[in-house]
């Protein structure tokens, strides 16, 4: 283990143990989630979208930040999604609920069990909602990030060149992107095995706490991807 992997550590627990113990730090958080919850999607998903990066270099180069890495533009790009995810999240939670209780004539039950105790009526719903939010937001979501990730590293890692120069989406679209990953892997594999069942999980949570888990589950999948690599 290195001297980086304690740094690591020593932080990532002083994060934990700052909102266990000081008092009125989960407090702040969820209240703070509550009126302003588009900017901390934005805070979570650049701070814990850019972390798993890391890690997964980690894993796979042995070392946390590179040369190239682009730390800044992976923030700002991650936390523009985190902005689009939970936007999405909210969105699909409301449209598929709307959908089953109008389109399958559940009369009002599906809305009933989402918003109640823990149930199997509520894990159905939100069973529901992953596998429509993943299979119709998911691949879209993925291929910009990816293409967002080739313009960084060929810009440098900069956030004056990932301005400087557009975003080539027709080149990289067509070839620069391995499908045979891309698709193959990450849609094929990731997504049933993966997002459906982590999102259905999600979104059995208390509101204040699904874009903070699906934050983590970023981490998680960075590290599955370097493992894959």
């Amino acid at each position: 283990m290195k001297k980086s992997d304690f740094i690591t550590i020593i932080v990532v627990a002083a994060v934990v143990c700052g909102f266990a113990f000081i008092p009125g730090a989960w407090d702040w958080f969820n209240t703070t989630t509550a009126n302003h919850g588009l900017l901390m999607s934005f805070f979570k998903f650049a701070i814990l979208g850019t972390f798993g990066e890391m890690l997964a270099l980690r894993i796979r180069e042995g070392i946390y930040l590179k040369k190239g890495f682009g730390m800044l533009p992976k923030m700002l790009v991650w936390g523009v999604l985190g902005v689009v995810i939970a936007s999405a999240m909210t969105i699909f939670k409301t449209g598929t609920v709307k959908l089953l209780d109008g389109g399958f004539h559940l009369n009002g039950k599906a809305a009933e069990w989402f918003a109640g105790d823990l149930s199997w009526g509520k894990a159905f719903v939100a069973l529901c909602i992953s596998v429509l939010m993943n299979t119709l937001f998911a691949p879209v979501f993925m291929t910009f990030h990816k293409i967002t990730d080739i313009h960084i590293s060929e810009t440098g890692g900069t956030l004056k060149g990932f301005f400087s120069s557009p975003l080539k989406i027709r080149e990289t679209l067509s070839k620069k992107i391995n499908w045979d990953i891309q698709y193959g892997f990450v849609f094929a594999k990731t997504i049933p095995l993966f997002w459906y069942p982590a999102h259905t999980i999600t979104f059995l949570l208390p509101p204040t706490l699904q874009v903070l888990f699906a934050a983590f589950l970023g981490v998680a999948l960075g590290v599955i991807l370097s493992i894959k690599k």
